[in-house]
């Protein structure tokens, strides 16, 4: 198992499956200003909650463009450069949450990940130099198959749970996304 603490504590069992969120820079500093003691997956429930309400911060990600640079970063993560097994992820106005089967140390998948899709994002809003995600990013194994069901479960009903959408299957930047339950990438071409 491998541990570290930064503002947060990371547990990383080998064989775990693993729910971790990212957010923007900016749009909640929560992770950085609750203190230690606290229960942390109170504290991100809380954390959550806010960033469906979109109340501070940027929302680059519901840009297009931008979504789809973060979608196909997260699975090339996946299936180009074999770093993890994704199960689900959706990508929010100003965060993105994933699930995956690690293959290799959580630090070296977010940086590969968060590391790409900030330059790129970046690029594609014409900023230079600036900062995209926050740095540190929340992260939670699953300790059985039933809350793992209820993590993937929770990840697909975000966009239903902020109100955007009256079905999981009707947002598109989702793994419950219609356009990959029909076999059609985001072109409309059988993948």
């Amino acid at each position: 198992m491998t541990y570290y603490e930064r503002n947060l504590p990371h547990w990383h069992p080998e064989g775990t499956s693993v729910f971790v969120t990212w957010t923007l820079h900016g749009a909640y500093d929560k992770f950085r200003t609750h203190p230690r003691n606290a229960d942390p997956g109170k504290a991100f429930a809380e954390l959550d909650k806010c960033l469906d309400q979109v109340s501070v911060g940027p929302t680059w990600l519901k840009i297009p463009e931008i979504a789809q640079c973060v979608e196909d970063a997260i699975q090339f993560g996946d299936r180009q450069l074999g770093l993890y097994m994704l199960i689900a992820y959706v990508i929010m106005s100003n965060h993105v949450h994933i699930v995956i089967q690690p293959k290799t140390t959580l630090p070296r998948i977010t940086k590969s990940s968060k590391g790409f899709t900030a330059r790129k994002c970046n690029e594609l809003l014409g900023r230079t130099g600036e900062r995209f995600w926050q740095d540190e990013s929340y992260d939670h194994w699953a300790r059985t198959d039933r809350e793992l069901q209820k993590i993937i479960a929770h990840v697909e009903r975000n966009p239903v749970r902020a109100g955007l959408v009256s079905s999981i299957e009707g947002w598109l930047w989702s793994s419950a996304s219609t356009k990959y339950n029909t076999g059609k990438n985001a072109c409309g071409t059988q993948s």
